[in-house]
């Protein structure tokens, strides 16, 4: 019997999950397409999960793990299960940003902001959340540091230089604040892992959000993440779009491709054939691929969910702090449509991620670099998303990745407006219609597996959808049928 090598295994093990769970996975690349399997194990916890981002500083008015600890059980009451907590660490001085800093300034990767409370503040709040059976991530920023980092006096070798050998911010950005790590040096590579390690067995946190994952080595992602499985099992996000990185390393990566296209739609600049050839198109070929250049590293990556490697989660979303803080608001952004898109991106293949203050109708962009807290005096939106991420956590078909079940096109009458699929899971099964457009839509419905009883979101109707059923959407409406 000839051996196989790694990479024909792989493909032989891809070939045979795509047939044997094409129901839960993407859609079936065409032939000519290397197929990436994610070997990457997901805490059980995790395949029916939201996300949920804590901007500490602007929680609430003290701006602290105390007082945002107040808030647990009405987050626990929503359903909200995976606490993303913006960097906590110290924030630099050197260089700083207005007058509080970015937290991703980092002075001291195994220290707490004192602007948030103490290491037992910390300590105490994740006990308290995982008590009430949800779960901790916080953001890891391992591109660079502050300039005031201990490092620079220890280790300065860790550090990028420029021609004239200064220490320098990343290339290309406007990020004075910090400077650049070199990870050509592989002792950074064990110096960040340990610090990384300190969180797990310290404060029991349950993994990271990578800030800009992409501008660091994959090999030193694959690396770290074998080191901290074996502290505790893990959840880590890439703040990402790069297949690879969630070959060996990452759990899940963003989807910004999606996002930004929901934004094009809401604009009028596109219409809901982009969404198809995200989630239906084949995977593109050679030469279509958008390239990123970082230092000397080039990474590719498409704009396809194909070539996102089997059993990883794509991570959707209608805000978040970047998106709130420099591009607009959910208002300013998505308009009429943001009740739609955000239906979306709960019944969508992937992982729904809420930005903190979504569910007050966050009407303003939060400053970045001074105090601005959030307005919770009006709760306008929690029954909404409680009611979007109940159904996620109950209805197998909505489950992630290959717990879940794969979108399958339902084609109208008016398919350059109106989004339309189902995904089903055993006996579970949800059927979504959109218009995703300013005008109203007398929607039929043409082709697909769509026919059934249903029960109505949002509503305590129940109805029976046959081939023939016409459907009257209100502009930027939508319709969530389940069983």
């Amino acid at each position: 019997m000839l051996e196989l090598t790694k990479k024909s295994a792989i493909t032989a093990v891809a070939l045979m999950l795509l047939f044997a769970v094409s129901c839960a996975g993407p859609q079936r690349p065409s032939d000519d397409v290397e197929v990436l399997v994610s070997t990457v194990t997901h805490p059980e916890w995790s395949k029916n999960a939201n996300l949920y981002e804590v901007n500490v500083r602007q929680f609430t008015p003290e701006g602290t793990f105390n007082a945002f600890a107040e808030h647990l059980p009405r987050l626990k009451e929503m359903g909200v299960d995976i606490l993303w907590f913006m960097p906590v660490t110290p924030i630099g001085e050197v260089e700083r940003k207005g007058t509080l800093g970015s937290y991703y300034s980092v002075r001291d990767y195994t220290a707490i902001n004192p602007e948030f409370g103490t290491m037992e503040d910390f300590q105490n709040l994740v006990e308290k959340i995982h008590d009430m059976g949800m779960y901790v991530i916080v953001d890891w920023v391992a591109n660079h540091t502050a300039w005031g980092h201990p490092w620079t006096e220890t280790n300065p070798e860790f550090y990028y230089r420029d021609a004239d050998g200064n220490l320098t911010p990343p290339h290309d950005t406007d990020w004075s604040d910090v400077i650049q790590l070199d990870y050509n040096n592989k002792d950074l590579w064990d110096a960040m892992i340990s610090d990384m390690k300190f969180w797990l067995e310290e404060a029991n946190i349950d993994g990271f959000r990578c800030d800009v994952a992409y501008m660091v080595p994959t090999e030193f992602w694959n690396m770290a993440r074998q080191e901290l499985e074996k502290v505790k099992p893990i959840f880590m996000l890439a703040e990402a779009d790069h297949p690879e990185l969630m070959e060996h390393a990452f759990n899940a990566g963003y989807s910004w491709t999606s996002h930004h296209t929901m934004n094009s739609i809401a604009r009028g600049d596109q219409d809901v054939s982009a969404l198809d050839n995200y989630y239906f198109g084949k995977p593109l070929e050679d030469g279509d691929q958008q390239e990123e250049e970082v230092q000397a590293v080039t990474y590719t990556y498409d704009k396809s969910v194909n070539h996102y490697p089997i059993g990883t989660y794509k991570i959707n979303f209608i805000d978040n702090h970047d998106e709130n803080s420099w591009a607009g608001t959910v208002d300013d952004r998505l308009g009429e449509g943001k009740e739609a898109f955000a239906v979306l991106i709960a019944t969508v293949q992937g992982m729904p991620l809420l930005y903190n203050g979504q569910e007050a109708g966050l009407d303003k962009m939060l400053e970045f670099f001074e105090k601005d807290t959030i307005d919770w005096s009006d709760l306008k939106y929690e029954d909404f998303y409680a009611t979007l991420l109940e159904l996620k956590h109950e209805n197998k078909a909505l489950w992630n990745g290959l717990a879940g079940g794969s979108m399958e096109r339902v084609v109208t009458n008016d398919d350059l407006n109106v989004f339309a699929f189902t995904r089903q899971k055993d006996n579970n099964k949800v059927f979504v219609v959109l218009n995703l457009s300013d005008e109203p839509k007398t929607v039929e419905f043409i082709e697909g597996d769509f026919a059934g009883d249903y029960a109505v979101l949002f509503s305590n109707d129940r109805v029976t959808v046959n081939t023939k059923h016409t459907l009257e959407m209100d502009a930027w409406g939508y319709k969530v049928f389940y069983r």
